[in-house]
């Protein structure tokens, strides 16, 4: 009798110590960052892609981000030409192929309608939102300053995703370049106030693919404020925060008038997996571990 009870309480132990170890201790709560983000959003995330999408992996990685394929996306094809449906079914479709279920478009170009409550109640359900290309002057004489400009901003509050593609891409910063309804040669235009998701900052899209990596230093050159960021096709950013990282199939080229590369380079070059601190302006490549980028050193740029 003492040998069975003996034995029943040493499976008992044995039962109880196999369970401690497959049930880790539960670990402390993260320490919350140190203060509000200067320059990227609070809570939610920002995915800036250079275009020519060619590759689903970076809309599947924006689906997945959104909350899945059952998250409701809207898709804004504004800064397009016309106005008929059919001319952006393709975009549309392209998101359903990469396997979102519910995507829903969002478009006008009457800034009274974009500063309803009826136009803008989707995007109060909406986890994710992704802006086509065009020219982004379209996007903000529908957008900015109205509800829905504020709504966007709602929703990466609440955690949400905003995507965009080109023009989806630089009106996503503050000051846009080739924003002149001119034409997209015009560096700095009559229209340069983008949607401001992201501070201090100027974006270029298309770069190394159309040969625009020199554009952006007579920019940085008459606004040594602004950080540039240029990003070639195929390729995006994932911007947390004060911090992003570089995704795609290309590269993204860096404009800081406090860094050169060489004796008198004036951007630099990030790769896929590559990280970049929008506070600290510093870039790291991390692996094996985090290392400083070849070549780039604190030296102003030459007036």
């Amino acid at each position: 009798m003492m040998r069975r009870a003996t034995l029943a309480i040493l499976m008992t132990l044995a039962l109880a110590v196999a369970a401690s170890a497959q049930t880790p201790a539960a670990l402390p709560a993260p320490v919350p960052p140190a203060g509000p983000p200067e320059f990227g959003p609070a809570h939610g995330t920002l995915m800036i892609i250079g275009g020519g999408l060619r590759s689903e992996e970076l809309l599947k990685q924006f689906i997945a981000l959104a909350g899945g394929p059952d998250a409701l996306i809207l898709f804004i094809p504004t800064a397009g030409e016309g106005d008929e449906p059919g001319l952006f079914w393709e975009d549309m479709r392209d998101l359903q192929a990469a396997g979102a279920r519910r995507v829903t478009m969002l478009h006008t170009r009457d800034r009274k309608v974009a500063d309803s409550d009826a136009f803008v109640a989707p995007i109060r359900q909406a986890t994710g939102v992704f802006i086509g290309g065009g020219r982004h002057w379209r996007l903000s004489d529908a957008y900015l300053n109205t509800k829905t400009h504020t709504e966007l901003r709602a929703l990466l509050d609440r955690g949400g995703i905003i995507a965009g593609t080109s023009a989806g891409a630089t009106i996503q910063c503050e000051f846009m370049v080739r924003g002149d309804t001119k034409g997209n040669e015009i560096m700095i235009g009559d229209h340069t106030q983008g949607l401001g998701f992201i501070k201090g900052v100027t974006i270029d899209q298309h770069v190394l693919r159309r040969n625009r990596q020199f554009d952006m230093i007579p920019v940085i050159g008459q606004h040594p404020e602004l950080l540039g960021i240029g990003i070639d096709e195929d390729t995006a950013i994932l911007v947390r925060r004060d911090r992003f990282e570089v995704f795609g199939n290309s590269y993204v080229l860096i404009y800081d008038n406090q860094k050169t590369t060489g004796a008198d380079g004036q951007f630099y070059f990030l790769a896929p997996g590559d990280r970049y601190n929008l506070k600290t302006r510093e870039a790291e490549r991390p692996q094996p571990r985090g290392v400083p980028i070849d070549r780039v050193q604190k030296k102003p740029w030459k007036d």
